[in-house]
């Protein structure tokens, strides 16, 4: 599969692996679509043909869990998930992005410590992505790597880097927006803030367990959600859960299938904004210019390539001729 020649029945049989949950391929697959080398989108672009016409392929949602480091995201995914696949049969993926050194450029990935999967359950799968030092709270693959999960599983749960007050593009990603918040996380001042607090679908307080305070923090948030977000439909539903003891996990759950419809046109409205944040990360402002001033933006270039792959090539291309190198 890593070969860049690999025959379409090569492909063919991975995918077919993959759709059965065999790990390895679906492994495979997925170092394709977080492969940077040239040849790697006409890879990528015949993985999603050929995905695209089996009759087994899937059209999963995407679930965006997003909060502050410590406020138990990855075992709270973890619990959700086992929830889901054993009371609804769902073949989950959960995809966890993991702050990376500013010294080494490596990353621990320990949310895979937290998320632990039972060995007989094929369909749960986990894959640990390093930041790559981007803001945002996503890796500069995540997006990618959906892209193929999509199709091979029903739900996909992207947990993001352990965020700040700016760190918000899951919401460019996300079918539904989960921020995850802990006791003692600030005061209604802090809630107040532009930022996170304007973008989640709902706000999960986690470790409710420890009850006075949780208590405190849902005061604050009844206090200060209807003044932050004052510009939309009205404040965020607010779940309460425990990653310790269980608590609130089936609402939650229920909360997620209640708002999430799978999408049938792949991830396609959400390949401009992508699409523009590869070409700012492939090629700085410059390519970020010419994409929006010469090009016609990203939502047209993609669509007048005919996919995102395709707009890859094509742009680079563009770059190099701009650039005559």
């Amino acid at each position: 599969m890593s070969a860049p020649d690999a025959s379409d029945g090569a492909i063919a049989a991975t995918i077919e692996r993959a759709l059965a949950f065999h790990t390895l391929s679906i492994a495979d697959l997925v170092g394709v679509f977080e492969d940077a080398r040239p040849d790697a989108p006409a890879r990528r672009r015949r993985i999603l043909e050929l995905l695209g016409a089996h009759p087994q392929r899937r059209h999963a949602a995407l679930i965006g869990i997003t909060g502050t480091p410590g406020s138990g995201k990855s075992t709270l995914i973890g619990r959700v998930a086992l929830a889901l696949s054993a009371a609804r049969d769902l073949s989950i993926a959960v995809v966890a992005v993991d702050p990376s050194s500013l010294a080494s450029g490596g990353a621990l990935l320990g949310d895979r410590v937290r998320v632990r999967f039972p060995v007989d359950r094929p369909q749960l799968y986990f894959r640990s992505q390093s930041s790559e030092s981007e803001l945002g709270g996503l890796g500069p693959d995540t997006f990618q790597v959906c892209r193929l999960l999509h199709h091979l599983f029903d739900l996909v749960f992207v947990e993001t880097v352990g965020i700040g007050q700016s760190e918000v593009d899951v919401r460019w990603l996300a079918d539904r927006m989960y921020l995850v918040l802990q006791p003692l996380g600030g005061d209604e001042i802090q809630m107040l803030k532009a930022g996170i607090m304007e973008v989640p679908d709902a706000i999960v307080v986690n470790k409710c367990d420890e009850a006075k305070a949780a208590r405190r923090l849902l005061a604050s948030l009844t206090t200060s959600l209807p003044l932050s977000r004052p510009f939309g439909d009205g404040p965020p539903a607010v779940l309460q859960t425990s990653g310790t003891t269980g608590e609130g996990i089936e609402a939650l759950a229920e909360d997620i299938l209640g708002h999430v419809a799978r999408p049938a046109n792949g991830l396609g409205d959400k390949e401009a904004h992508f699409f523009r944040r590869w070409a700012r990360l492939e090629w700085g402002r410059a390519g970020e210019r010419l994409l929006e001033e010469s090009l016609g933006g990203a939502a047209n270039f993609v669509a007048s390539a005919g996919g995102f792959d395709e707009a890859e090539e094509r742009f680079a291309a563009a770059v190099r001729k701009a650039l005559a190198i």
